[in-house]
């Protein structure tokens, strides 16, 4: 099981995983109402490396980036259940708009995202790059989704939940 750690806790964490020769591997994300296709994608992501550090984001960023009614998990709790998964060393929850701060701080070998994404259009890329680290895109799991599952309950649940 993960630990649940603080910007500050990294600082220190992260040079002493240098010094053990560690590559570490980095993702963020909402994790809100987590489901199998963000199990695959921190299971692919850890497979990268050494160390698998989470970012989750913060209720406030959440609501900033999805809408005013998420997160549906409060961030402890989605931070938690990250922490809970076998893959995952460490979780840091970060309250920016953007993981960019979180990735100064751990500065990883490899930052991986899930998705449709290409580096080239990821603002986590110059950051990454910049100290000589590299953004990999793992593969989208579709049918998975946390909007696709509120929908989902929505319609077997209408207005009786």
């Amino acid at each position: 099981m993960g630990s649940i750690v603080t910007f500050e806790d990294l600082e220190r964490i992260v040079p002493e995983l240098r010094r053990q020769d560690k590559k570490i591997v980095t993702t963020n994300g909402a994790f809100d109402l987590l489901h199998v296709g963000h199990v695959r994608a921190l299971q692919a992501t850890k497979n990268l490396g050494d160390v698998l550090i989470v970012g989750v984001n913060s209720d406030s960023s959440v609501k900033k980036y999805k809408s005013d009614k998420r997160p549906v998990v409060g961030e402890h709790e989605r931070a938690e259940l990250v922490a809970s998964l076998g893959c995952v060393d460490y979780v840091t929850i970060f309250s920016e708009p953007d993981p960019r701060a979180f990735l100064t701080v751990v500065r990883p070998d490899i930052h991986a995202k899930s998705g449709d994404y290409t580096a080239e259009k990821m603002i986590e890329t110059p950051v990454v790059r910049e100290y000589g680290g590299e953004v990999r895109i793992i593969p989208f799991q579709p049918g998975f989704s946390t909007t696709a599952l509120i929908e989902r309950i929505k319609v077997i649940y209408g207005s009786d939940t």
